[in-house]
C-alpha cells in the first residue's frame, strides 16, 4: 500500500534514492498535512493485502498466542518507526537510504537496495498468486465454465491479466496517478471485512469442527511472525509521511505513529478474529480461498481484492525497476532499456508465481527474508550505530532487543520455511474435510463446491 500525500517534503540535501518520493509530484510536495491527515496516510500505507493472511497466521501460531504475537509485532513496529525518525534527526538524513548510508556507508546503502528489491519483487509474485486464486473463481461463477476448462486454469488467467493489465501499466515511467488512487484499496478492504463478518454465521454450519480449532499455541510461531511483519510493513513510507507533517517534530511523529499503528492493529485483529472464527484450523494463507466458489458476496470481495492488487502491482514494479536502474546505470535509461527491464521483471515474477498456488508460503517468504530485516533489524541497527553511548546503555538496550528479535525471526524463519517447504506449500483451495453424518460413512466432501446446493448438501452431510 502507498500513501496519498497532501504534505511537503523537507529538503534533506541527500543523493540517496528515495523510491516513494519519486511517486509524488512537486506540486503536492508544496503542501503540508495535519496530524489526522498524516495518520490517515500512514494507515493507508499499512493496511493492504497482508491483512488477508492474518487468520492463517493465527492458525499457524495458535489463536491465543497468535493474538499476543500480533500485539507484540505491532508494538515493535511502532518502536522501530520511531527509531527511524530519531536516527534521521541524529544524522540529518531524512530517508531510509540516507540513514543507512550515514550509519554503515556504501555497504549499508547496497544492503538496503538489495532488500528493497526483494520485498516488492516477492510482493509482485504474491499478487500473481492472489489474482490466479480469486479471478479464476469469479470467472467460473460468472461464465459457468467447467473447472477443468483452459480458461479456468490459474496459469492462463494470470497470463491474460499480465498481458492486458499489468504490463501496460508497468511500462509507464510515472505511476503517480496510481499512487493517488490507492485510497480506493481502503474502501475495498473495508467491504471485504464487512463481508467476512456477514459470513461468520452462514459458514459456521458448513465448516466442520476441528480438534485443535481453539488451541492456544501451535509450533509455527516464527512463520506466523513473518506474515504479521509483512502485514505491518510500511517503513519505506516513513520519511515521506514524516516530512509531510506540518511543523514536523519527533513528538508529533510519535503521535502519528501511535495512532496509525493502533488503528491498523485493530483492523488486523478484526480480520484475524473474524476469519479464524469462521474457518479455525482450516484457514488458508489467502482467506478468500476458504469461501464457496458460488458465494456471490465473497466473489464481489474477490473481485475488489483483485482490483486492489492489480493497481498496486505496477507500483511495486516501479520500485523494483528503480532499484535496478539506479544500481546498474549512472544516467537515465533509454525507452528500450526501460521496456526490457520492465518485461524481465514482470516475466520473472509470473514464472516464479507459477511454481506455487499457496499465498501463505509467499507471505512467509517475504516476511522472513525482507519484511523483518527492513522493519526491525536495519532501523534498530542504524540507531545503535548513530546514537552515541555504550551499546548496553539504557537508551540502546530496547533497540538491541529489536535487533535480536528480528535476526532470530529472520534466521529461524528462513530455516523452517525451506526445511518444511513441501508441507507449507500445500493448499486445499476452499476444500475441507466433512464427515457424512447421515450415512455415517465418514466420507470426505469439499465444502467449497461449484454450487450453493453443493455447500448445503455438504453441511447437512448428504450423499
Amino acid at each position: 500500500m502507498f500513501v496519498i500525500l497532501t504534505g511537503s517534503s523537507i529538503d534533506s540535501n541527500e543523493n540517496a534514492f528515495d523510491d516513494m518520493k519519486q511517486l509524488i509530484s512537486d506540486e503536492e510536495n508544496e503542501k503540508t498535512s495535519s496530524l489526522p491527515w498524516a495518520s490517515f496516510n500512514f494507515i493507508n500505507s499499512i493496511i493492504g493485502s497482508g491483512v488477508i493472511g492474518i487468520p492463517y497466521a493465527l492458525q499457524e501460531a495458535g489463536f491465543g498466542l497468535g493474538l499476543l504475537l500480533l500485539f507484540l509485532v505491532a508494538y515493535i513496529t511502532d518502536y522501530s518507526l520511531i527509531l527511524m525518525v530519531r536516527s534521521g534527526h541524529i544524522c540529518g538524513k531524512f530517508s531510509y537510504q540516507g540513514i543507512m548510508e550515514a550509519a554503515f556507508g556504501k555497504p549499508g546503502y547496497i544492503l538496503l537496495g538489495i532488500l528493497q528489491f526483494i520485498y516488492p519483487f516477492i510482493a509482485m509474485v504474491s499478487y500473481n498468486v492472489v489474482v490466479g486464486d480469486t479471478v479464476t473463481k469469479v470467472i467460473v461463477r460468472l461464465t459457468g465454465i467447467e473447472h477443468d476448462s483452459v480458461f479456468a486454469k490459474r496459469e492462463i488467467i494470470v497470463l491474460i491479466a499480465t498481458f492486458l493489465i499489468t504490463i501496460p501499466l508497468c511500462l509507464y515511467r510515472d505511476v503517480a496517478k496510481l499512487a493517488k488512487i490507492s485510497f480506493i484499496s481502503l474502501v475495498c478492504i473495508g467491504f471485504i471485512l464487512i463481508a467476512i463478518f456477514i459470513r461468520i454465521g452462514t459458514m459456521r454450519i458448513i465448516v466442520p469442527g476441528h480438534d485443535n480449532a481453539w488451541k492456544f499455541a501451535n509450533s509455527d510461531i516464527v512463520p506466523a511472525i513473518g506474515i504479521m511483519a509483512f502485514a505491518f510493513m510500511c517503513h519505506h513510507n516513513t520519511f515521506l509521511i514524516y516530512t509531510s507533517i506540518q511543523d514536523a517534530t519527533q513528538k508529533r511523529w510519535d503521535i502519528v505513529t501511535h495512532a496509525s499503528i493502533v488503528t491498523s492493529l485493530l483492523v488486523a485483529c478484526l480480520f484475524g478474529i473474524a476469519g479464524y472464527a469462521t474457518f479455525t484450523a482450516y484457514s488458508q494463507g489467502d482467506l478468500l480461498e476458504n469461501y464457496c466458489w458460488d458465494d456471490d458476496l465473497m466473489n464481489i470481495s474477490r473481485l475488489l481484492f483483485s482490483i486492489t492488487i492489480l493497481l498496486t502491482y505496477p507500483i511495486e514494479c516501479f520500485v523494483t525497476r528503480e532499484v535496478i536502474q539506479n544500481s546498474l546505470f549512472a544516467v537515465p535509461v533509454s525507452e528500450r532499456t526501460h521496456y526490457v527491464i520492465t518485461l524481465c521483471i514482470v516475466s520473472s515474477a509470473y514464472l516464479i508465481s507459477m511454481s506455487t498456488d499457496c499465498l501463505g508460503v509467499v507471505l512467509e517468504l517475504n516476511g522472513v527474508l525482507a519484511a523483518v530485516p527492513l522493519a526491525y533489524v536495519l532501523p534498530a541497527l542504524s540507531y545503535l550505530q548513530l546514537e552515541e553511548g555504550f551499546i548496553l546503555s539504557r537508551r540502546k538496550i530496547p533497540a538491541l532487543a529489536v535487533v535480536t528479535f528480528g535476526l532470530t525471526v529472520a534466521i529461524l524463519g528462513a530455516v523452517f520455511l525451506f526445511v518444511d517447504f513441501s508441507e507449507v506449500d500445500t493448499c486445499s483451495h476452499g476444500k475441507g474435510v466433512v464427515s457424512a453424518t447421515s450415512s455415517g460413512s465418514g466420507a470426505s466432501y469439499p465444502w467449497a463446491l461449484a454450487t450453493r446446493a453443493s455447500c448445503k448438501v455438504t453441511c447437512l452431510g448428504g450423499d
